[in-house]
């Protein structure tokens, strides 16, 4: 018995461990801080210029990952650089919590990436 326990008990710890921490992202507080994002990709996230990806319905996940890459530099942009590098994590995943939240009017990638 007490071993059947011990092995739950590492298995819970492991599970615990093994599980990415992120911190979870508010969509209502992240609708609140994307005036500067609307400009580009559209209120709904949805951008009618072929030139701004559509943010709606994209993972939070990634779109968290791409506004840490522009942060840091792993990503090349000036003006996305510009405006990810004033924002905390909590604000990366309250942004990226609100447009994976809304739905997609994406098809395909038709007209939506260069050299279509």
């Amino acid at each position: 018995m007490t071993r059947g326990f011990s092995l739950i008990a590492i298995g819970a710890l492991f599970a615990l461990t093994a599980t990415p921490s992120f911190a979870a992202g508010d969509p209502a507080r992240g609708k609140t801080k994307v005036a500067t994002c609307v400009a580009c990709h559209g209120q709904d996230g949805n951008a009618v210029d072929p030139q701004y990806p559509r943010l709606a319905g994209q993972y939070s996940d990634y779109l968290a990952q791409a506004l840490h890459e522009y942060k840091d530099g792993r990503r090349d942009n000036a003006i996305m650089k510009g405006f990810a590098a004033t924002l905390s994590d909590q604000d990366i995943d309250d942004i990226s919590a609100y447009f994976g939240s809304l739905p997609t009017k994406l098809q395909g990638l038709e007209h939506h990436i260069q050299g279509d």
